[in-house]
């Protein structure tokens, strides 16, 4: 069964598409944690990454060059922007098609709150 990424990708499910080539797909995020809330997925279905494989190490790059081009793109490159991958549930991980979340537009603050 496709992920909802893939839906996204495929056009079957509306979405606000950023950029898209043949190798990742980039879209806004629905439930945003910032001003600027991008997804940056593989067009290809990878569940985590713990499932990437050695031939895939090129377009994952890609991911890399693409938030770098949309960040300038949303006019956040100069100020600063988040990339984040979440791997797993414990890690926040909600949909399991690896993505990158862009974040940016604001102060971020701590990656991390710390708990006791």
């Amino acid at each position: 069964m496709p992920t909802l990424f893939s839906r996204i990708i495929n056009k079957e499910i509306p979405a606000t598409i950023v950029y898209q080539d043949e190798q990742v797909t980039a879209f806004k995020d629905i439930n945003p944690a910032a001003p600027i809330h991008i997804l940056i997925v593989p067009n290809v279905e990878i569940a985590s990454t713990n499932d990437v494989q050695p031939d895939q190490e090129q377009m994952l790059g890609h991911l890399f060059t693409v938030a770098k081009q949309v960040a300038q793109e949303q006019g956040i490159a100069a100020t600063g922007y988040r990339l984040i991958i979440n791997n797993g549930s414990d890690a926040g991980q909600e949909v399991f098609h690896l993505h990158m979340h862009l974040v940016g537009g604001r102060k971020l603050g701590p990656m991390l709150m710390k708990k006791d």
